[in-house]
């Protein structure tokens, strides 16, 4: 298969929208997979995807589905990705590499920003951006998220990095790729579960439109990649950094204790979490995914008119 042949699968729903230069928002996978068990991760999704329909957009989860790359999912493909065994997680490395042996991977960050730019999708909504993991000064564990927005020119709605993450050190490899990192209507960098993380934001934006006229005056300079966009979880639904600090200390311990590494270290904390929270940061986690899905439909409604 040469690379001019190389084609990917779209919904209606998608393709229509991409043909007509509509807003469309592209959603991770991962989420679905690796992120909570069924049936939940199916009704996140579909809620998810709601969210950006309400907003004005349409939304394209993306995934690769027995070696096709599908930019846009039915219902019935997440419900068959929801319960799905053996699915890989794939990031720029082994992207192509599921497309050739015809696997079953859901894309992280990295891997869905490259599927958006592929298809012509220019925003994109996630939970949270991978980084730098705590003690990557030995371990070198550093996330292809973060080159990926250096590269790539898509712009990523999240809650910020996953608090589980150095977020000191993961903003430090930010600023050194060039990459702009905004807070929306604060001047604090949220952490995820928490609308605080303690850092001052590199730069505030309090309008989708902001955003989208700072996106415009970006492409007209050339040669630039992504944008993260850091929107805080709505008070409502936020967990206090003191309390979410202690949890994530306790997980790392069993990380280590365990000799969880690589990619199994995020959902295995993830998922320590949620024991040690009896919940909480799952719902907590699901708030700021449909907080980040609406906020990207307003940002690529707003592109659409800029």
């Amino acid at each position: 298969m040469g690379l001019t042949e190389f084609t990917w699968d779209t919904t209606p729903e998608v393709a229509g929208a991409l043909a007509e230069g509509r807003p469309v928002v592209a959603l991770e996978s991962t989420i679905i997979t690796h992120g909570m068990p069924w049936p939940g991760n199916r009704a996140m999704a579909l809620d998810v995807e709601a969210a950006i329909r309400t907003g004005g957009a349409v939304p394209a989860t993306i995934a690769v589905i027995e070696g096709r790359l599908k930019i846009g999912l039915d219902e019935a493909e997440i419900s068959q990705l929801a319960q799905a065994s053996g699915v890989m997680k794939l990031s720029r490395a082994d992207f192509a590499f599921a497309l050739s042996r015809r696997r079953t991977g859901a894309t992280t960050v990295a891997a869905t920003m490259m599927a958006a730019h592929l298809a012509g999708i220019r925003v994109f909504a996630t939970g949270g951006i991978g980084g730098v993991h705590r003690g990557a000064e030995q371990s070198f564990d550093v996330s292809a998220d973060l080159d990926e927005l250096a590269r790539t020119p898509v712009i990523v709605v999240s809650a910020g990095a996953k608090a589980i993450l150095d977020i000191p050190k993961t903003l430090e490899v930010l600023e050194t790729r060039g990459v702009p990192v905004v807070a929306y209507g604060q001047d604090e960098m949220p952490a995820f579960w928490s609308r605080s993380s303690g850092l001052p934001a590199p730069l505030r934006l309090d309008t989708a439109d902001a955003i989208a006229e700072f996106e415009t005056t970006r492409r007209a300079l050339g040669g630039h990649g992504g944008m993260l966009i850091a929107n805080p979880v709505p008070v409502a639904d936020e967990i206090a950094a003191g309390i979410m600090g202690r949890h994530i200390s306790a997980a790392l311990d069993r990380a280590k204790a365990d000799g969880i590494s690589g990619k199994a270290v995020t959902p295995y904390l993830l998922s320590t979490i949620f024991d040690l929270t009896d919940g909480a940061s799952l719902k907590t986690n699901i708030a700021l995914v449909q907080n980040n899905a609406r906020l990207a439909a307003a940002i690529a409604v707003a592109l659409a008119t800029v």
